[in-house]
């Protein structure tokens, strides 16, 4: 039997998981993506990464519990043991996108909440596409009352009214009247639309020079800032708290960095977690 939890991930500055720096002229480092939607996830494997290590360095002596042993030179299947806290992938909930001349909006879409609220057990009833909270600052059709956001590539009307504050993740302080639900086929668009890029270049290692010898200059893409993921786990045991003793009546949350480029500014995000995996055994 397996101990359900989940995470919330609010993005604190840009987040890259994906492809590495490469040397090669031009290239362009890109995030991975979901499959289906085309937006931006960070993979089980990361997740459980960071909070492997963070677990090593506070509290080691339970890093084999939680985690599963390191392999031991000559001990039967190499003395790995199974890890006691299962991760999945972190996929977005909502994204912050620029319209001009109008305030910053967090997009989502059926197929993203459908998740959310698959992994929070949400009640509340998907909202249809192109829903907006009725106090939505957008432009007003003139002599209709018909809103339309403005982006970089076109106009999105607004179908629907009503408030999307039940689909504000615990952990995060977002302002119903930014939200809005756009169609799954507009997601991929305006997420690319939204994304943090960045050029970069190597130096030679003497002087504030670039290296064109290497042909080093390349892009890199990463989340923005105000991102917000969700990523379920699920636990053999309770009593797993690797931010340390919850206080009482306080969200469970801490600082971790994801993902590469920290020492350049990347991949510092606000994590909270919930669920049932995180509460002390009963004592007998």
């Amino acid at each position: 039997m397996y101990h359900k939890a989940y995470g919330i991930i609010e993005t604190l500055a840009p987040l890259h998981v994906g492809a590495t720096a490469g040397e090669e002229t031009g290239n362009l480092n890109l995030i991975f993506r979901d499959q289906f939607t085309q937006t931006g996830i960070i993979p089980g494997s990361s997740i459980r990464g960071r909070f492997r290590a963070d677990m090593r360095s506070s509290q080691n002596g339970q890093v084999a519990k939680w985690y599963g042993h390191e392999a031991i030179p000559g001990e039967k299947d190499g003395g790995t043991t199974e890890a006691s806290v299962k991760f999945e992938y972190a996929s977005l909930v909502w994204l912050p996108v620029f319209c001009p001349g109008q305030p910053i909006v967090w997009v989502s879409c059926p197929s993203l909440l459908k998740r959310y609220k698959q992994i929070a057990q949400k009640t509340a009833n998907l909202p249809a596409p192109y829903t907006a909270a009725p106090n939505l600052q957008a432009r007003v059709v003139p002599g209709t009352t018909e809103k339309v956001l403005f982006f970089n590539l076109g106009f999105l009307g607004i179908e629907h009214h009503e408030s999307l504050a039940a689909w504000i993740p615990p952990g995060t302080d977002l302002d119903p009247k930014q939200l809005v639900v756009v169609d799954d086929n507009d997601i991929s668009m305006l997420h690319d639309m939204a994304l943090y890029r960045q050029s970069r270049i190597k130096m030679l290692d003497d002087m504030k020079k670039v290296d064109t010898k290497t042909g080093a200059f390349f892009n890199v893409e990463a989340l923005p800032v105000g991102s917000v993921l969700v990523f379920p786990l699920a636990s053999k045991q309770v009593g797993w708290q690797p931010f340390g003793e919850q206080e009482a009546n306080q969200p469970y949350s801490q600082e971790l960095y994801f993902g590469g480029l920290e020492s350049i500014g990347f991949g510092r995000c606000n994590v909270t977690l919930s669920g049932e995996a995180l509460s002390q055994p009963e004592t007998t």
